[in-house]
């Protein structure tokens, strides 16, 4: 505990190592950052990324929103009321209002009613901190980092550890932020590619739940994208096009192989690898894995956390939802069922995990050896 690919399909080959290269026989899944080691810092935050990077993490996640000048920021959402302190600023009072998003009701403050100097003034805070009050330690001590200051930092990080770290950012809300005129996939392109002309072969995902919006980028770029898929619901653009259509459609080889069309991997939610227990039945893992690699595609699954309020029933440790639980041991399940790559809050949690999953595959790869012999 810290204390202080497989190739795209045609001419849109990946153009760095993937996440299925493999040395022998082994596979080397990489750690997703979960908008940077948020389990210890205050999410999306330069010292979530730079914390995420110091404990082993391959690549930082930052949600992307847009400012009402039109800047890439990293929020989780539209509405910052939750991650800022936004609400304690009496001079923005008067910004408090009602919008819908994605066809939800929701109030708060919205980022894109303000510019990116008026964001500048304003302190990220914690987003759980009934789950996380260690966090809140660092409430007001950060800024909200734009999208070109995280790109920045990365390519810094990497020159100082050795090592490439990748950034795999998420275009949030794409629907909603077209209609209010901020449409971010050509200001997203621009910008990784502004940035990752200075490395060659930098490691870059990016990824959304609308497919859309993969089609918009994948017109625009030949960066690897991941098609997000959640646990129930559907993606909001087919909801809006009146495509009946849910989530559970795209996972099916069907709508998987259609995702290999546009998209180089998807990001699933755990669930549909292993669904919860429920009374009735045990949380067997599905074929999702399989069925996605037979359609070329790769698997990264969301998001994995130490706490027991995330964790199945039977790897929590006490009784309290913020008490870390045996999480190692659900990252070495979903990496025994084959999954290229995991999104976590708690990076080295994931990295020692990988580690040990690594450590049983060389001793397999032995005794496999000896036998034949």
């Amino acid at each position: 505990m810290y204390t202080d690919t497989l190739p795209r399909r045609g001419p849109r080959a990946i153009p760095y190592p993937c996440s299925r290269c493999v040395t022998g026989l082994t596979r080397d899944p990489v750690v997703i950052a979960h908008r940077g080691a948020s389990g210890y810092r205050p999410e999306h935050t330069l010292a979530a990324y730079r914390l995420a990077i110091a404990l082993g993490a391959d690549y930082v996640e930052p949600d992307l929103v847009p400012t009402r000048d039109g800047v890439l920021v990293a929020r989780h959402e539209p509405e910052i009321g939750a991650t800022t302190d936004v609400a304690r600023r009496a001079e923005f009072a008067h910004r408090r209002t009602a919008k819908l998003v994605d066809g939800r009701a929701v109030t708060g403050w919205f980022v894109e009613d303000f510019t990116l100097g008026e964001l500048r003034t304003l302190y990220a805070r914690e987003r759980l901190p009934w789950l996380r009050p260690g966090n809140r330690g660092y409430d007001g001590q950060f800024a909200v980092p734009t999208l070109d200051e995280i790109l920045v930092l990365v390519r810094h990080e990497s020159r100082r550890y050795g090592r490439p770290v990748g950034v795999y950012p998420e275009v949030k809300n794409p629907s909603y932020f077209a209609s209010v005129g901020l449409a971010m996939e050509g200001p997203v392109v621009a910008a990784l590619h502004r940035h990752t002309a200075l490395q060659p072969g930098a490691p870059v995902y990016v990824q959304s739940f609308e497919p859309s919006c993969l089609r918009r980028l994948a017109g625009l770029t030949s960066l690897p994208l991941v098609q997000l898929v959640g646990a129930v619901g559907a993606p909001r653009d087919l909801v809006v096009a009146g495509d009946r259509r849910g989530y559970s459609d795209l996972v099916t080889p069907l709508g998987l192989r259609e995702i290999s069309t546009y998209a180089g991997a998807i990001g699933v939610h755990k669930d549909l690898v292993v669904p919860p227990p429920t009374v009735e039945r045990v949380g067997r893992p599905t074929t999702v894995v399989d069925r996605a690699h037979s359609a070329g595609l790769l698997v990264h699954v969301w998001t994995l956390r130490d706490e027991n309020h995330f964790l199945p029933p039977e790897l929590r440790m006490g009784t309290k939802p913020g008490q870390r639980g045996r999480a190692a041991a659900e990252h070495r399940r979903f990496l025994d069922l084959g999954v290229d790559g995991v999104f976590t809050d708690f990076p080295d949690t994931a990295v020692a995990a990988r580690a040990a999953h690594r450590a049983v595959g060389r001793r397999r790869l032995t005794i496999a050896g000896a036998v034949r012999s």
